[in-house]
């Protein structure tokens, strides 16, 4: 997610060179054609052509609307996680006492009962998070050449889920999670279960409250792996796709010949050559609509770890930095924050 409030005119006409040039050849093309050959019926009405720029902009503004929902509801999920976490790590350290302890056990006993809470749940979002960062077939936006060029996949890291694992649980736990196919379910379990023998001890003064925070867990991750598994329909993007691209392929036929005609009424030198002033403004406009159409396609997958995704690993790092030091760990044993690259959080 970028950091910056806004693009500046050179990143925007960079990322967008290439349609550009191309854009300048079709016009220069076909206008070198009509200028020479006297291709006057060469043309179209302008009145139908509108009716398409009508239909292609509303098509995009939908587009795009329904994929500023889809990040919306993504950005509110991993916020639920955020919060979610965060209450539990606070119900956990005031929760879980010794006052109503069916055998009497002092106050570090049940502090090395809550460590394992707070450690699970760090797994809990690192597998969660590796999950859904999980390449999918339709999540193409990183095969584009301008986010190539920018370098604007996700930091690459030095650990894997199976370090990760290893750093927070014995070797036979983190075996045993590694064997699961779907880690993250098997760790709420585990925490669940580890609630209840606390509970059946008379550790936990209010379960309830700790039991629904497991049942919101299970809600956001649920919402997240949805987002990522299910993506925005390729009908919609493809046909969107295309009716842009015949506007504008079209527009150079109606285009053109409104010049010439207004050239031709002219009485000064320059009349002739006023069906070149089209150049520039057919440049302009396809690079309006194409701009738009590609600001939505590539914010389609919000989980895929582009610049335009919602910054997960920032999101999950925090949240782990948080839960070891409400265990008063030392700074010195707690991981960083990853650093934002290019103006970017991912």
């Amino acid at each position: 997610m970028h950091t910056k409030k806004d693009y500046t005119v050179k990143e925007v006409a960079v990322w967008k060179r290439f349609e550009t040039l191309l854009f300048f050849i079709i016009i220069v093309f076909l206008v070198s054609i009509y200028y020479y050959l006297n291709l006057n019926s060469l043309k179209i009405p302008c009145t139908p052509l509108a009716l398409i720029a009508i239909g292609v902009f509303s098509i995009v503004g939908y587009h795009n609307n329904d994929i500023y929902g889809r990040i919306w509801k993504a950005r509110k999920t991993w916020e639920g996680i955020m919060t979610t976490s965060k209450t539990l790590g606070a119900f956990s350290q005031t929760m879980i006492t010794n006052h109503n302890a069916i055998v009497s056990t002092d106050k570090e006993t049940i502090q090395k009962e809550k460590k394992p809470l707070q450690y699970r749940h760090i797994l809990w979002m690192t597998a969660l998070r590796f999950s859904i960062r999980v390449p999918k077939q339709w999540e193409t936006s990183l095969n584009y050449k301008a986010n190539t060029e920018w370098d604007t996949k996700t930091p690459k890291q030095n650990s894997t889920l199976d370090k990760d694992i290893k750093e927070y649980m014995s070797k036979k736990g983190s075996d045993y999670i590694m064997s699961k196919i779907h880690k993250q379910n098997r760790l709420i379990y585990l925490q669940s279960h580890h609630l209840k023998k606390l509970k059946e001890a008379g550790f936990i003064c209010k379960f309830l409250k700790l039991g629904n925070l497991i049942q919101k867990l299970f809600i956001l991750q649920a919402n997240s792996e949805r987002i990522k598994n299910f993506p925005y329909p390729r009908k919609f993007t493809t046909l969107n796709h295309i009716f842009m691209c015949i506007f504008v392929l079209s527009l150079p036929l109606a285009l053109i010949p409104q010049f010439s005609k207004i050239g031709s009424e002219m009485n000064n030198g320059i009349g002739e050559l006023y069906v070149w002033f089209s150049i520039p403004l057919y440049v302009i406009v396809p690079w309006i609509f194409h701009t738009m159409e590609r600001i939505g396609r590539t914010g389609e997958n919000h989980f895929d770890g582009t610049a335009n995704g919602v910054p997960i690993n920032k999101i999950s790092r925090g949240l782990k930095i948080n839960l070891r030091q409400n265990l008063d760990e030392l700074n010195i044993d707690i991981t960083r924050q990853f650093k934002a690259k290019l103006n970017t959080q991912f």
